[in-house]
Order: C-alpha cells, then structure tokens, then sequence
C-alpha cells in the first residue's frame, strides 16, 4: 500500500478568522513555496489552478503572473520527481494535426475575446479588400510588362497644317468651362423660304408597326457657307451687324466642350467685321456618330460601320427623315422671300431660313442664319420644328438593342445616346435655341439589317421642348455664349486676313492659325459616291431579295451636300 497524503496540522484560531497571530505557529507544517498576500478589491485575481501550461516551452516567460503556482521545484512535494519519472504514455503516437496548417499556429494562442466596434471592423475589412485589389492590379501590370496595351483611336485632323501656317493662339477647353455671357433676346431680320406641315401620325409610331425611311431624290438640300450667302451679304454691305455666321458654325462653336473628332472653321477679318465660314466639303457637313463612345469604330474608310461612313449614312439619314414626317400636300407655309439658293421651279426640302440679330456688346451684334424645318398649329399658334434623327447601326456597339427597349425603356436609350452622341446632341440642342423652335423631333431610325446600310426603317418619333432638353443634357445656355463672346473678342483684336480654327485631333483644345488668302480656295473634295453606284449588300433570303429589287427599281439618288451661293 503506497504513502499516505499527510494534510499536516492546521492551527485553530479562537480570537476570529484567518490564521493566528503566531508566524511559528503558521509556519512549521506549511510548504515553502505557497504563496499568501494581501489583496483588494480592485486587484486582478489569478489562476487558482491552470492546467493547460505546457512548462517545456522555452519561450515562456519566468515571471509570469502565474510563477507563484508553480509547485515542481518545491522541496515540500519529494515524491513528485518520482511519479513523473515512473510515468508512462500508453498512447505515443503523435496527436493528429488540422488540415489547415497556417490557422493552427493560431489556435494555440487563444486569447479571451475583446469587445470592438463592429463599424470600425467593417471599415477596416474594406480597406484591406481594397488594398489587396491594388496589389493584385500592381502585380499583375508588372508580371506582363510586354502585355500589348489597348491604345486610342488616333484621329485625323480635319484639315492639313500646311508648314508656312502661323499659328497665332491656343486654347485648351477647360478654360471653356469656366464662361459666362447672358445676351438678351434676338431680333429677326429676315425669313425666308417654305415650311410644310408636320405629320402627326408619326408621333404613334413603334417598333412594333415601324415604317420604312423613303428616300427624296428629287429635292434639294443646301449647305451654303456664311459668305457665300446673299443675304447675309446684303446685311453686311447694309451694316446690321460686326460678326456673320450660321447657326451650324455657332453650335460647333458653343458645344465644342464635348467634341472628340477635329473640325475647323476660317475665320475672314475683313475692316472691322467678322465672319465666320467652313471649308467646301467640311466635316461640319455630315454628322458624326459614336463620337463620345468608349467603345472604338473601324479605323478602314471602307468599312459600313467606320466613322466616315457612319457620317455619310447619318447625313443621308437626317435629309429623307426630314421630309417623310410632312404633309405633303402642297399646303406650305411662305414667309417673306423665297429660298434664296434654289433657282426658279426647283423642288427644295421644306426648311425656312430665319436672319436673326443677337447684342453681345453695345457696339458689336452678331447675325446669325437658323434653320426650322416644319410648322405645327398647337392651340390656334403656330409652332416651329426642327427634325432630326439619331440613327442605329449595330447593337453590338451601343449595347442597347433599339427594337426591345424603346417601347418599356426608352430613357435607357436616351441615356446611351447621350453618353455616346453627346456632341451631336447637344450642336442639335443648341441649333433649336438659336432658331428659337418650339419643339425638337427626335427620330430614332435604324438599319433593317445591320451588314444593310442603305435600308432604314423608322422606330419612333419623340418630341421635346429645346430649353427642357438642354437642361437634361447639362446644356447651359450662358456658358454656350461665353464661349462664343470670348472667341469673337480673341478675333476682333487679330489684324485683318484670313484665319482657321482648328480642334486638334487628340487633345482637347483648338488652335488659331494665320493662312495665306487664297488658302481652301481650290480644296479637291472627295465627295461620296451615290448610292446607285455603291455595292449593294448581299440578299439573305427572299424577302431580302424583294426589297434589294425594290431599291435597285427605285434607283437612289445622290443627296446634295454642296455649297451653291
């Protein structure tokens, strides 16, 4: 039988609790190492007993809060030496290890939870997420530096620099931004030409019963310059006016801001007037298309869907969408004098020319030539029109599929429009508040096939007023004038001669150069092919074929887009 546990004598105090007074008394049957002091309320209590230690480890420290526990170097405990000697693990296999290495080093520090802010941990997540994301980018761009780098579209300028050009000022559009003019409400000169009645059927129209985009082969657009206007040209031998434009060049002028393709303009400083032209055969012409999109066009001219042929098509486009949403029956509406560029007995495309004056200073005015294109009769007043149409040629571009989301989700495709014809919209805009429209048609016309290019049908027709529009599209009216006050103030102090305005291609500011007299005098104008002796698009099926025989029956006429003074 083994030995007997010896509790020892413990000493009976009769004068109250605790042990007594006597340290002989206290002390001649207790171990040597156990521990007694004193301790108040606010102390931190300790183990009384821990028995998950593991005193091999060499890193723990010797004076710990818990040493005073430790009883094995005790000489009041002699046989315990002799039991740990004696004892043997019946189990030596090593205890089995979690599948997950890293997090084991982990748990074998446990320590008691803490309270923390659940906001603060949240933030901090965040922010180790967001690091790691940049550290993922950063070695990704470094692990693949020969990556080929998606680069942007290179574009054209407009119009050849020619080396003997000097260039005179450059201005960079942020400084665009910050300016402002109000001018009071302008006065009409002069109208001219004849305006046909807008059909109101086609405001019903929908995907569902679209109709198809005639063509007007024998009316006549024109696109005449500012000084090759006679008009214009009698209003300034008759001094109405310091600076001459029209209300193209104007809002090219005004929305400049948000062009990305070059253009230009010449300016002609001739005694102590202004005017302001473009070029025979410029961009200013046709209409751009995707020009703010993200997503990059075909760079081969050849190709449908590049950006000069998008030009072309949308200009061809906006000509025959003008004119098959009228009346035609004859029923015109004339003003003061006819067209002033048609000849007698010409068939021309109903547009009427308003001659309107606007102060930009007390002793400067500015004439401007606008365009409306129809007439309504609301409420027994007649309210002008100008008609313009956006057109799609390839869903996979925009992402917006016209045919399904113009019905329940036409502000969707408004939006993509505006993000990616921001410029065409906004010179649309601004065109309708120069010529003072009470109303802007916007048609949205597609291609009946998206390979076709030459057949188009018309999905919808949607009206709005040209100052609500302006404020959707963030179009301030102010800021448009002060671009064009600041443009007239920087070329009223040039000597007289003959400028041009250029955007440059790839960066967002315009340039002023002095060119020589005769300069774009003889420009050889590429001009586009008509559509009779363009390849037609291949037939898919036998509806295809009928309608290839019906265009080819039809014979398509090659619109005018030249100048004729």
């Amino acid at each position: 039988m083994g030995k007997a546990f010896d509790v020892g004598a413990v000493p009976f105090n009769p004068d109250g609790w605790g042990p007594p007074e006597s340290a002989a008394a206290t002390n001649r049957n207790l171990p040597l190492n156990v521990p007694f002091a004193p301790f108040s309320r606010s102390d931190k209590l300790g183990r009384i007993a821990d028995w998950t230690r593991n005193f091999n480890n060499p890193t723990r420290s010797k004076n710990s809060p818990d040493a005073v526990f430790d009883f094995t170097n005790d000489e009041s405990f002699p046989g315990s030496a002799d039991d740990d000697g004696s004892f043997r693990l019946v189990d030596g296999k090593p205890p089995p290890r979690p599948k997950f290495g890293p997090k084991w080093r982990f748990q074998q520090q446990r320590q008691l939870p803490q309270r923390r802010d659940e906001e603060v941990e949240a933030r901090k997540r965040e922010q180790e997420k967001e690091r790691a994301r940049r550290d993922r980018l950063y070695h990704m761009n470094r692990s693949n530096p020969n990556q080929p780098r998606r680069e942007a579209a290179v574009f054209k300028s407009s119009v050849d620099i020619q080396p003997e050009w000097n260039m005179h000022d450059q201005i960079p559009f942020s400084t665009f931004s910050k300016l402002s003019f109000t001018v009071p409400e302008p006065h009409d000169l002069l109208l001219c030409g004849a305006l046909e009645y807008y059909d109101r059927s086609y405001d019903r129209i929908t995907p569902k019963n679209e109709r198809r985009l005639e063509r007007f082969k024998n009316r006549n657009f024109f696109k005449v310059t500012t000084t090759d206007d006679p008009v214009i040209r009698r209003l300034a031998n008759e001094d109405k006016a310091t600076v001459f434009a029209t209300d193209t060049i104007l809002s090219t002028l005004m929305c400049a801001p948000r062009s990305v393709y070059s253009w230009d303009i010449v300016v002609q400083r001739v005694g102590n007037k202004l005017f302001f032209d473009k070029r025979d055969g410029s961009q200013l012409d046709l209409l751009s298309v995707h020009e703010t999109s993200q997503e990059p066009l075909p760079e081969a001219k050849d190709d449908i869907n590049s950006a000069h042929s998008l030009s072309v098509e949308a200009a061809y486009i906006n000509q025959n969408f003008s004119q098959q949403v009228l009346i035609r029956d004859s029923n015109k509406v004339t003003f003061d004098e006819p067209n002033p560029f048609a000849n007698e007995g010409e068939e021309v495309a109903s547009v009427a020319y308003r001659y309107r004056r606007w102060k930009l200073d007390d002793d400067m005015y500015l004439v401007a030539r606008c365009e409306v294109h129809s007439v309504l009769d609301l409420n027994k007043q007649r309210s002008f029109l100008t008609l313009n149409a956006l057109n799609e040629f390839d869903p996979k571009y925009s992402g917006v599929d016209w045919r399904q989301k113009l019905e329940t989700q036409r502000g969707a495709v408004l939006a993509t429009e505006l993000k990616n014809n921001a410029n065409k919209l906004a010179k649309w805009t601004a065109q309708a508040l120069l010529a003072s429209a009470d109303m802007m048609k916007l048609g949205y016309v597609s291609r009946i096939h998206p390979r076709d290019h030459f057949n188009h049908v018309i999905l919808a027709v949607v009206g709005y007023k040209p100052r609500d529009f302006a404020a959707q599209i963030n179009l301030n009216t102010a800021n448009m004038w002060g671009i064009v006050k600041s443009i007239v103030d920087l070329c009223m102090k040039l000597n007289e001669g003959k400028y041009v305005l250029v955007k440059d291609p790839s960066k967002p500011q315009v340039r002023i150069y002095e060119v020589p007299a005769d300069a774009f005098e003889n420009d050889y104008v590429e001009e586009p092919l008509p559509e009779d002796e363009q390849v037609q698009p291949p037939t898919e099926s036998a509806e295809g074929g009928e309608a290839a025989a019906t265009t080819t029956t039809n014979d398509v006429e090659d619109k005018q887009i030249d100048d004729k003074a």
